[in-house]
């Protein structure tokens, strides 16, 4: 069990090196299905649930099922409410999604199959398409990205989990 963002979790989350200083990759495995996993992360509406970085408050406005170039906006929080505008940048249907805004930079989801009822998630926060990474790094949005990741899929398979 290790302390993230303040909470003790205990999920077996599984650092990845990526050999990109600017790209951040973290897994979990989950007892659930590949394809319910998948729609649970391709719903914006449930974002908030399994949010570890506690910003996200839920969906303002967009589609129930992400696609790709589907556009869709988040009520966020840090420090004060706004929202943010994502665009679909990614998707093939119950392997990859991934979204960015304004600042270019991705947040990506890769579920794989593993065994019958058990699926890997993979999760990517991907500065190298960001219009600044070295902003990125001087808000130290690496280090907290990596803590909320890693709380993120430890929610994700909680969440998954109950609901399968």
């Amino acid at each position: 069990m290790h302390l993230i963002y303040g909470e003790y979790m205990s999920c077996n989350v599984e650092t990845l090196e990526t050999g990109n200083r600017w790209i951040i990759s973290r897994s979990v495995d989950i007892d659930a299905l590949a394809s319910a996993v998948f729609d649970i992360i391709a719903d914006p509406r449930q974002h908030a649930d399994f949010d570890g970085s506690k910003t996200v408050l839920g969906l303002a406005e967009g589609p129930n099922r992400l696609a790709l170039d589907a556009r869709f906006r988040m009520k966020m929080r840090i420090k004060v409410p706004y929202h943010i505008s994502n665009s679909v940048v990614e998707f093939a249907e119950g392997e990859r999604i991934a979204w960015s805004h304004l600042g270019g930079h991705r947040w990506r989801y890769e579920v794989a199959s593993l065994t019958q009822g058990t699926c890997r998630v993979t999760e990517t926060f991907d500065a190298s398409y960001a219009r600044s990474a070295q902003a990125l790094r001087l808000m130290n949005a690496y280090t907290n990205n990596a803590k909320a990741i890693e709380k993120t899929l430890c929610r994700l398979k909680s969440y998954a989990q109950d609901v399968a």
